[in-house]
């Protein structure tokens, strides 16, 4: 009521139903963020599982989607030849990851992610020879198009790029994260094993935020509508 007049409910229909669909828009948003938090969260689990699974064989013929993080066991040799990714660990600093061509018992030639060294060390021996090898099959999406490209003259890298890491060292396309290993595989660098902790699981922070935005909305319409019925006709 304004000034003794009530006030008349089609001035409040249009803006109310405006405030009642920007609400539920963003609740419901809200809540497709927490089922989507649930679904990650058992991808991870199910990715955590398959990394610690028993090792196997590897695939004849591996396929990124079907043998992303497969465990696997290789014996062969490490063939001379590697790649140096430039990495930065907390509390260690600089340092690279080290990917050779390593050539399996059977003949093929693969890449194998041997794992951290720290910059001080760049020049130490590489051990090569004989080596036993146990680790995931991973095809890392690392490089994008503000990736520095790689020095080739240097061996240097900016990102782990299967297919063109393989290229330069006429391997297979395929790459395997050393978990631990034995012979020339054991005591060089030290094994960064693949695991979850760089895949992100953001949706409870994204389903809070629009919660929140589902709460000021409310809160902006209900002062619109108050300040509607203070308003004479």
């Amino acid at each position: 009521m304004v000034g003794g007049r009530p006030v008349q409910p089609r001035r409040l229909i249009l803006p109310l139903l405006f405030g009642l669909f920007g609400v539920a828009v963003l609740v419901a948003l809200g809540l497709w963020q927490l089922q989507r938090m649930e679904w990650k969260a058992g991808l991870l689990a199910a990715i955590e599982a398959r990394i610690g699974d028993v090792p196997g064989p590897l695939p004849v013929a591996p396929d990124p989607q079907r043998d992303a993080y497969l465990p696997v066991r290789l014996a062969g040799r490490f063939a001379g030849g590697d790649l140096d990714v430039l990495v930065s660990r907390k509390g260690e600093g600089p340092g690279y990851r080290v990917v050779a061509a390593f050539e399996t018992a059977e003949g093929r030639r693969i890449l194998v992610d041997r794992g951290f060294l720290p910059e001080a060390r760049r020049r130490d021996p590489r051990p090569a020879g004989p080596a036993e090898v146990t680790g995931n099959l991973h095809w890392p999406e690392e490089a994008d198009r503000f990736t520095p490209p790689p020095d080739i003259g240097r061996g240097l890298w900016f990102a782990r790029d299967v297919a063109a890491m393989a290229r330069v060292l006429n391997t297979e396309p395929v790459l395997v994260v050393q978990r631990s290993g034995t012979g020339a595989a054991a005591g060089f660098a030290r094994p960064l094993p693949v695991d979850t902790a760089s895949i992100p699981n953001d949706h409870r922070n994204y389903a809070i935020t629009w919660f929140l935005l589902a709460a000021a909305w409310a809160g902006m319409t209900a002062a619109l509508l108050w300040r509607i019925t203070r308003r004479p006709e």
